[in-house]
């Protein structure tokens, strides 16, 4: 077989790929699904300038803001405007990260405003919540339509999600999921091939398993620590310094 004759197969191969995938977009009933992202609270510095340099958390505020910014764009780019997409901030931590702020001024500022801008440029339902009772209230009901997707950033341990860790008391998150809340998620709430990742600390190492039991789906988690760094370049997503696991 000549080069060229290579390359031209090759190309059909992929151009058929591209074929597939778009045809397999197009055939999802977007109206009977949605996509969930939920973004956890930064810390407050004032908490976090009482640790080690190399302990410190979240001397930039918006963390869970632009890695779940990054991942709407990508899945917009995926699915089109069709995706029903929801975004659900934890907005207590945000609200007192934008006074310290206000205050310290940062290079950064964190503003509620911001994050209103960022979900209205993307066409995305932005929900604040302020406990988890909300969020899994949210989650279970759907008005008869499935989680195609459900993905977590924010602080986390192996037990539960951490949504304002170091902002109301230094060390401590007063507002959590915890997998003994994990019972309250009804089962049949997601599609058959549905997404479900989070990307905090050490998820994988319980929660995934306890999320699998009670809701049938399988989530990936971080063995180990998660790496926001990547996010600086506003396309990649956080990394893991360990593996994925589910």
């Amino acid at each position: 077989m000549t080069s060229r004759a290579f390359f031209r197969l090759l190309l059909l191969a992929l151009l058929s790929i591209v074929s597939a995938t778009g045809s397999a977009s197009a055939q999802r009933p977007y109206a009977q699904e949605e996509y969930v992202i939920a973004s956890g609270g930064p810390a407050l510095r004032a908490w976090e300038e009482y640790r080690g340099p190399g302990d410190q958390h979240d001397r930039y505020w918006g963390n869970f803001i632009r890695a779940a910014r990054i991942r709407i764009d990508q899945l917009r780019a995926q699915h089109g405007p069709a995706l029903n997409l929801t975004w659900l901030v934890y907005r207590p931590s945000y609200e007192s990260r934008e006074r310290e702020d206000l205050v310290k001024r940062p290079q950064y500022l964190c503003t509620l405003a911001e994050i209103t801008t960022l979900a209205a440029e993307r066409g995305v339902r932005l929900l604040w919540f302020n406990n988890t009772s909300f969020l899994i209230s949210y989650l279970n009901n759907r008005s008869g339509r499935k989680l195609s997707g459900f993905e977590f950033y924010g602080h986390s341990n192996k037990y539960c999600f951490l949504f304002d860790y170091s902002n109301d008391i230094l060390g401590v998150s007063s507002c959590y999921l915890h997998c003994a809340d994990l019972h309250r998620l009804h089962r049949g709430l997601f599609t058959r091939d549905a997404l479900v990742q989070s990307y905090g600390c050490h998820t994988g190492e319980y929660m995934s398993r306890i999320w699998k039991r009670h809701t049938g789906v399988s989530m990936i988690g971080a063995l180990g620590k998660t790496d926001f760094s990547a996010i600086k370049d506003n396309v990649t997503l956080p990394s893991v310094n360990g593996r994925w696991s589910q």
